[in-house]
C-alpha cells in the first residue's frame, strides 16, 4: 500500500464490492458437489437419503433450520479429516468449480471495480477451505466464509467456528474485515460498499450497502428483485453507441 504525501491528508472514502459466491460469482451452489468432490458419491447420497426430513424442513424454514442442518451434514461427512487434507481437496475443487462454473459477466464486474481501485471481497456461506483458494484465483481483497473448527491435533470436527456466513452474520463479517483493514472506525471516512448477492441469505447485506445489486437470474421471481439487477449495470456498456441523426440525403431521414 502506498504511503500517502502531504496533499492525501484527507483521503476520501475507500470504496469496497462484497460479491456472495454461490448463484453469485458462480452458477449454482457448490456444497454439494465439494462433499462428493471430497467424499465420493455414493456417501452424500447415503447422508442426504437418511437426512431427507431434516433437509426438507432446513429448505423450507431457512435461517437457523438451514444452519442446523448444514452443521450435521458436515459433522457427518467431514469429522476426522484433518485440516490439510481438507484444504489441499478445497483447493482442487476451487480450480475445477472456477473453470466450469464462474460467471462471465460477474467476472468483468470484480474487473470494472478492481479497474476504478475498488477493493473486492467475497464474502460466502460456503466453507473456507475451498472459498479461500477461490479467492486467490480471483485475486481478490479479502475472503469471508464459513468457518470449520479443528482441534489442535489438525482434525476437523464438521461443526462451525463461529457462525454460518450468512445473513445478518456477512454483513457482520464485512463490518469486521473493514475494522480489521484499518477501512472503518472513529477516524475513518464512511467506506462505500457495493454488495452482490442473489438469495435470501444476501438480503440483509444488499440492504445495509450503498449499493446493493440482485446478480440473482431469475428476475422479478427472485429474492432479491427490489434491488438494481447486474443487468441494468451492464446494459450501458454493452448498448452500440448512438449513430446520431441521419445524414442529409440519407433514405432514413
Amino acid at each position: 500500500m502506498s504511503m500517502a504525501g502531504p496533499e492525501d491528508e484527507n483521503p476520501g472514502p475507500a470504496t469496497v464490492a462484497a460479491f456472495d459466491f454461490d448463484g453469485t460469482v458462480t452458477r449454482g451452489a457448490s456444497t454439494v458437489p465439494f462433499l462428493i468432490a471430497v467424499r465420493g458419491l455414493l456417501p452424500v447420497a447415503v447422508a442426504l437419503a437418511w437426512t431427507l426430513p431434516q433437509l426438507i424442513r432446513a429448505a423450507v424454514l431457512s435461517g437457523s433450520a438451514a444452519d442446523e442442518y448444514k452443521e450435521k451434514l458436515f459433522v457427518r461427512l467431514l469429522r476426522g479429516m484433518t485440516d490439510e487434507e481438507l484444504s489441499r481437496k478445497g483447493r482442487a475443487f476451487a480450480s475445477n468449480h472456477l473453470a466450469l462454473r464462474l460467471r462471465p459477466e460477474v467476472r468483468r464486474r470484480i474487473e470494472w471495480h478492481r479497474q476504478q481501485g475498488h477493493l473486492v471481497v467475497l464474502v460466502s456461506a460456503s466453507i473456507e477451505h475451498y472459498i479461500a483458494p477461490a479467492g486467490e484465483i480471483l485475486a481478490v481483497d479479502g475472503v469471508l466464509a464459513t468457518r470449520l473448527a479443528v482441534d489442535a491435533a489438525g482434525i476437523v470436527s464438521g461443526r462451525f467456528d463461529g457462525k454460518n456466513c450468512r445473513g445478518a452474520e456477512k454483513f457482520g463479517r464485512v463490518v469486521g474485515w473493514l475494522r480489521a483493514n484499518g477501512l472503518a472506525g472513529a477516524d475513518q471516512p464512511q467506506v462505500v460498499l457495493w454488495a452482490y448477492g442473489n438469495s435470501r441469505g444476501d438480503a440483509w447485506l444488499l440492504g445495509a450497502a450503498d449499493h446493493g445489486v440482485d446478480a440473482g437470474r431469475l428476475g422479478k421471481l427472485g429474492a432479491l428483485h427490489r434491488f438494481p439487477s447486474l443487468a441494468s449495470l451492464e446494459a450501458p456498456r454493452t448498448r452500440p453507441p448512438d449513430p446520431g441523426p441521419p445524414a442529409p440525403g440519407d433514405p432514413g431521414s
